[in-house]
């Protein structure tokens, strides 16, 4: 007979979750250990392998959980209004969900490439739904990318590497926060592909 779950399985789980999302992004994929990751959740070995039989299941969890808050985040958010204020509602909530995330966004960019081919293809159709939907909001704000498709990849990718990368520098306490650089980000982007030729 299978054991029932406990009751505090979950909770257990995402706290197993965060310190491997913290160990990956601290030392790597190859120098963090299961030793490590069962210290660092204050759990023992044989409980951590309890939850994941190894590191490279938990790292598709980690990559995986995020994306899902992502994804969950952006499919939130209104589509009627304003086409531009959508698109600066889109970038507010993925910055928003980007805070103390850090770890789980640094694994997803530099360690998705490590897992085997199917797990890889399950997280980027993940990735894909969220280029989807900011292309689209792109294109009801400026419709003419709409009609020049060979461009709103570019103009929406260009938005991702100003979201994705903005962890580098940002400082929650500095004078812009994450609802003004979500709609510096977005009108910036919209402003320029106006001005393509």
């Amino acid at each position: 007979m299978a054991r029932p779950r406990a009751v505090d399985y979950d909770d257990k789980r995402n706290a197993i979750l965060a310190a491997a999302a913290q160990a990956f992004a601290d030392t790597g994929f190859d120098g963090a250990s299961m030793s490590q990751i069962a210290l660092a959740c204050g759990v023992s070995k044989a409980l951590l392998y309890h939850y994941y039989a190894n590191k490279e299941q938990l790292l598709f969890d980690v990559i995986e959980a995020h994306l899902e808050d992502l994804v969950g985040a952006v499919e939130d958010v209104n589509a009627s209004g304003d086409p531009e204020e959508r698109l600066v509602g889109l970038c507010t909530v993925i910055l928003e969900a980007y805070r103390d995330a850090d770890a789980e966004h640094k694994v997803q960019i530099n360690n998705l490439s490590r897992l085997p081919a199917d797990k890889q293809d399950a997280l980027k159709a993940m990735e894909r739904r969220l280029v989807d939907v900011f292309a689209e909001a792109l294109a009801a704000a400026n419709p003419d990318l709409a009609t020049r498709r060979h461009l709103l990849k570019p103009v929406t990718m260009s938005l991702f590497g100003m979201l994705n990368w903005h962890y580098l520098w940002f400082k929650a306490n500095g004078p812009v926060t994450r609802q003004d650089y979500a709609a510096i980000a977005a009108r910036m982007v919209v402003a320029g592909s106006r001005a393509l030729d």
